[in-house]
């Protein structure tokens, strides 16, 4: 058992733990919720002998073997493998044994010992790990330095794992994971036999592997039994409480004051008035409850409209060397709310690069509309952030003609506020520059956000609040992400990437799961699918393209077309609509202006019906000649 007695921990001259009390029992699985530099981490670091208590008592199990995630590795020529198998360090010890035995009896000995460490299943059980992470046999063999960062992440976490221990301690182990590798660890976890801590932002992963949730809030550890959802519901319930004693107390306090200044100058109640006085200065003041986010923002969305946004028709995605996807045909059209499905490796990435013009395609169309404005925030986008710049000199190079103030109170709802805005962006962490990276993105006004991952380095509070400005944007989105709570809470559909591929997901989430199962048992791999079309007759498939869009051209230009109606009537209909919301035309003396309105707005309707009909005929046509 783990007991908190008192403690205090100390960093500088702030108290990130103040005379805390926690009690962990052998076996629990604690999921550690706080905002970003509440001393999380810290606690960790205390947990593992990193630091010790600046006051109080941390009472543990002297015999626990203890293991935690590393959050950096250096770059290194071992193979990935033996990388992950180094966690094991018993085994290594044995192993180094067994090598360097003097004699007979000292080998018999450190063999003994091998079988008792199950040792000959060890490397099965790091190739088993690194599968489930992500990794295939071919990535298993590469040196650590060829890994990207995030990848290397990937193997801390597998050496994690891999070291046998009564306490493991994660550190936001699902931030560099994909959806697949996310699931298959929440899995692990679950039947991970000792005693579980870990700190996570992501509340779906939370509600699958935590029993009991301890909330790190004012330098105190608050306790709360179940998973995150149950969490929640206790949290509300002591929050509406709270705010009931406080709309109670503030009631009292007025009352109070009230007396006071009647009576304070009445000789003959100047002694009821201090006693009063002296009630308000002894009352314990109950702060109101703020369950909402810290964070307002929105994704303003341009102002124009194209149908479709985006499409590609008969598209080769890939590298010049290989073909990833081949013959994608998607349309992504005002409205879509997509989240983007698919194994480690199958394509997803490729696809967005593809659509956002970071890749080129290898042959096919990519049609973009007159009016399409793509915000993509890519998985590594803090790389691209200016570091050296603050966050207000960005948006103004951005936007040149936008006010000091426009931008100040655009950054204020990401968090920003007051000189933070103006402070140079290279010193602030990881969650700080990932929503400084988001509000580049919304600053663009587009009108199909593209995200790959935008969840990495947001705690919970950030996450919520993403998740609501997805919820009111206009436009249309098409998300990769691990957080299953985002997805839920802002896509209508899903699209699968898979065995080169890209077509519609008949299903939700917990349909995916089992799809992924399935797959397993199957034996497919997640790597990117070889494709029936290594090599291209580039120059017959150039004529081949060329008489089909002399074919389709009359088609095409006749939904163009279309497209132009389309938007000439929407802004016609928009003119009428805000006229028809002036209040004083639904005065008696206007009533034929009403009228004369209200006709034209079925005309327009009726038309613009027509006009979107005959666009989707042509669609149709397109598609059935493609």
């Amino acid at each position: 058992m783990i007991e908190f007695t008192q403690v205090s921990l100390q960093r500088g001259t702030n108290f990130l733990l103040e005379k805390a009390d926690l009690r962990v029992h052998d076996g629990q699985k604690l999921a550690l919720i706080g905002p970003n530099g509440a001393g999380k981490s810290s606690l960790f670091a205390l947990l593992n002998g990193e630091l010790t208590v600046d006051g109080g008592d941390l009472s543990m199990p002297t015999k626990w073997r203890i293991s935690h995630m590393m959050q950096e590795v250096e770059a290194s020529e071992r193979s990935a493998l033996d990388y992950a198998i180094d966690g094991d360090k018993p085994y290594r010890v044995i192993e180094t044994g067994m090598a360097n035995a003097k004699d007979d009896n000292e080998l018999t000995h450190w063999m003994d010992q091998m079988d008792q460490h199950q040792g000959y299943q060890v490397p099965v059980r790091a190739e088993q790990l690194l599968q489930g992470l992500g990794f295939s046999q071919d990535d298993m063999k590469r040196p650590v330095s060829a890994f990207s960062g995030g990848w290397r992440i990937r193997l801390n976490l597998a050496q994690a794992l891999m070291m046998p221990s009564d306490l493991l301690l994660l550190d936001e182990p699902t931030n560099h994971l994909d959806l697949e590798a996310t699931l298959w660890l929440e899995g692990w976890l679950k039947k991970y036999p000792g005693t579980l801590l870990f700190i996570s932002h992501d509340r779906d992963f939370i509600d699958g592997v935590a029993d009991h949730i301890v909330q790190l809030h004012q330098q105190k550890l608050t306790q709360y039994p179940g998973n995150y959802s149950a969490y929640e519901r206790i949290r509300a319930e002591k929050l509406a409480q709270q705010q009931t004693m406080y709309e109670k107390q503030q009631t009292r306090v007025k009352e109070i004051e009230s007396f006071v200044t009647r009576f304070r100058a009445k000789a003959s109640k100047a002694k009821q008035a201090q006693s009063r006085l002296k009630e308000l200065q002894r009352m314990e003041m109950i702060a109101p409850a703020h369950v909402d986010s810290p964070f307002r923002f929105t994704f303003p969305c341009y102002e124009k409209m194209s149908a479709p946004l985006l499409a590609l028709d008969q598209a080769d995605l890939g590298y010049p060397d290989r073909v990833i996807l081949p013959n994608v045909k998607t349309t992504i059209v005002p409205g879509h709310r997509i989240g983007l499905l698919g194994p480690n490796g199958a394509g997803k990435s490729t696809l967005l690069k593809t659509l956002c013009e970071e890749i080129p395609l290898l042959s096919g169309e990519r049609n973009t509309g007159e009016h399409c404005h793509i915000g993509y925030f890519a998985q590594h986008q803090l790389e691209s952030l200016d570091v050296k710049a603050s966050g207000t000199l960005i948006l103004q190079r951005m936007n040149p003609k936008a006010s000091d103030q426009e931008i100040r109170n655009f950054l204020g709802g990401f968090g920003f506020h007051g000189d933070k805005a103006l402070e140079v962006i290279e010193p602030f962490s990881g969650g700080e520059k990932a929503r400084m990276a988001l509000a580049c993105v919304a600053w663009e006004k587009p009108n199909l956000l593209i995200l790959d991952e935008p969840t990495n380095h947001l705690d919970i509070e950030m996450r919520e609040a993403l998740a609501m400005a997805l919820q009111t944007f206009e436009g249309a989105i098409l998300i990769v992400s691990h957080d299953r709570h985002l997805l839920k809470s802002t896509v209508d559909e899903y699209w699968l990437v898979d065995q080169g591929k890209v077509q519609a997901f008949d299903g939700d989430l917990d349909d995916y799961h089992d799809y992924l199962n399935k797959r397993e048992l199957l034996g497919l791999v997640g790597d990117e699918p070889p494709t029936d079309k290594p090599a291209v007759d580039r120059k017959e498939q150039k004529r081949l393209e060329a008489e089909r869009r002399q074919r389709l051209a009359p088609i095409r230009k006749k939904q163009q077309a279309a497209e132009k109606v389309m938007e000439s009537l929407q802004s016609k209909l928009s003119t009428i609509e805000e006229a028809m919301a002036d209040s004083g035309l639904y005065d008696a003396t206007r009533k034929d202006e009403l009228n004369e309105l209200i006709r034209k707005q079925g005309e327009l309707k009726s038309s613009l019906e027509d006009a979107e009909m005959e666009w989707m005929e042509l669609t149709e046509q397109l598609e059935d000649e493609e």
